[in-house]
């Protein structure tokens, strides 16, 4: 083996137990810190390769590195029994929102929202980080603005917010059925019967115009 083989094999194990031994997500950038400044690019590519058909993945989530159990294994590692954290309402709207438009303030979130948003429902997301604060916005008052946390691309298994699902998407898994329904099931009756009654005493009117105006004729020639 040649010395530059010798010396990527060694940055790769490098590389692998720095990954192994860390206790959250790393950035390339980071790994390279931490191990005197090598270039670590291609060892991380060829360790993601080495990885990809093993029971346990090498994979990038918003640009930091992490090992995960494949996801065909999940279900052999989940416990007997698990605690469920069920997000209200108000909190998957305001997580949705977050996504799709950051870094956008409460102030944002609840003029798409068309209601108030309590502070809770961002507490929540920010406990279960998910959401992080990312500065303020340079306007007067310099509000608050949100974001969403590399967690929160881990946990929905995406690599960047480039992955969420556009319209079509939710729409074709089934995502807005709940809202097609809604609006095909709405009760639009009340305003065609108003309609119809304003059209009715509309002709009315102008019937009622007709004769008075025939009398008005016969009285004159009498």
């Amino acid at each position: 083996m040649s010395d530059d083989a010798t010396e990527m094999d060694g940055l790769v194990r490098a590389v692998e137990a720095t990954l192994f031994a860390a206790t959250e997500p790393m950035t390339a950038d980071a790994i390279s810190t931490h191990l005197g400044g090598a270039s670590v690019r291609e060892a991380l590519a060829e360790l993601a390769g080495h990885y990809a058909g093993r029971g346990v993945n090498l994979v990038e989530r918003g640009g930091r590195w992490l090992f995960q159990t494949a996801p065909d294994l999940a279900h052999l590692l989940r416990r007997e029994k698990e605690e469920v954290r069920r997000l209200s309402r108000a909190a998957t709207e305001v997580l949705a929102i977050v996504a799709y438009h950051e870094p956008v303030s409460r102030a944002e979130i609840e003029a798409i929202r068309g209601v108030q948003t309590a502070k809770g429902t961002l507490d929540v997301l920010l406990e279960a980080g998910w959401v992080r604060i990312a500065g303020r916005r340079e306007v007067p008052g310099r509000p608050v603005i949100y974001a969403t946390t590399p967690a929160f691309l881990t946990h929905f298994g995406l690599e960047s917010r480039r992955d969420l699902p556009g319209i079509d998407e939710l729409r074709a898994a089934g995502l807005l059925d709940p809202v097609d329904a809604a609006m095909a099931q709405m009760d639009f009756s009340h305003d065609r019967d108003e309609e119809e009654a304003s059209e009715e005493s509309g002709e009315e009117t102008e019937s009622e115009q007709e004769s008075a105006g025939g009398l008005a004729s016969d009285e004159e020639s009498a």
